[in-house]
């Protein structure tokens, strides 16, 4: 058997032994942990082809106590992941402050490019942390014409709900797509959460031809056929000031 076969049978035995494990990382008493995957595996080499795309992020302490505030969350995706907006419709935060979800859907529909899930965790003076459940969408928006994505959270015990916008960062690097939200103390419990779960996909049509909002590659050489790609990096910033972070990587199949 040639060489580069073995080469290519050996990554692709790595990759699905690989595929489905997420990374867990400590700090002191904190522990960070992100996991995920995009659809479809197989992507073309030379250019870039529709996925979608599934992040599970949290944050817990080894001894279950109260978990610290976060400030700030940073999502990594990789130079060969691409983000296209060209002709999607945007949504303002202004539109889903104080709004339930069919309202949000009612105002910015169009807009959609996710859905998820949230879990903080909330502090009350003299009693016990307890859990809150919500329900997120995300839509596709500008601030202060800079491209974002808006994340609507609502919970119905109790009621409450947020608006987090995610800047978009282009940085030199092997994460060259950046998703920055500030979290201000202002947003109550939300800072505190302990885990999330989004999933992004969106197909569109702008002036009859097809885009999708999220489009990846599998850049191997011909000779390899699959291989492992740094996936995605989560970083949380506590109020304070110190960072934790994680990353994970995925395997593709080139075609």
């Amino acid at each position: 058997m040639r060489r580069g076969a073995i080469v290519a049978l050996l990554l692709a035995a790595l990759a699905l032994a690989g595929v489905a494990r997420g990374e867990r990382v400590q700090r002191g008493n904190l522990i960070v942990s992100l996991d995920g995957r995009f659809a479809p595996l197989a992507l073309p080499r030379d250019r870039t082809a529709p996925v979608s795309v599934q992040l599970r992020a949290g944050l817990e302490t080894a001894d279950r106590s109260v978990l610290p505030r976060v400030t700030q969350v940073e999502l990594g995706i990789p130079g060969q992941g691409v983000i296209t907006t060209r002709g999607l419709p945007t949504c303002s935060p202004r539109q889903l402050r104080n709004t339930t979800s069919a309202r949000a859907l009612e105002e910015c529909r169009p807009a959609l490019i996710g859905t998820g899930r949230m879990l903080a965790q909330v502090k009350v003076p003299h009693q016990p942390p307890f859990a809150v459940h919500a329900r997120l969408l995300a839509f596709n928006g500008r601030i202060h014409g800079r491209r974002a994505v808006i994340v609507h959270g609502i919970s119905l015990l109790p009621p409450t709900s947020v608006v987090l916008p995610f800047l978009i960062h282009l940085r030199p690097g092997r994460f060259g797509t950046v998703l920055v939200a500030h979290l201000p103390a202002t947003l109550g419990p939300w800072p505190r959460f302990a885990r999330f779960e989004m999933d992004l996909f969106r197909r569109y049509t702008y002036r009859n031809e097809r885009f999708s909002y999220l489009s990846a590659s599998c850049p191997l050489p011909k000779r390899v056929t699959a291989g492992f790609f740094s996936f995605a990096k989560a970083t949380f910033t506590l109020q304070d000031g110190h960072r934790i972070s994680t990353g994970i990587a995925r395997s593709c199949r080139a075609r």
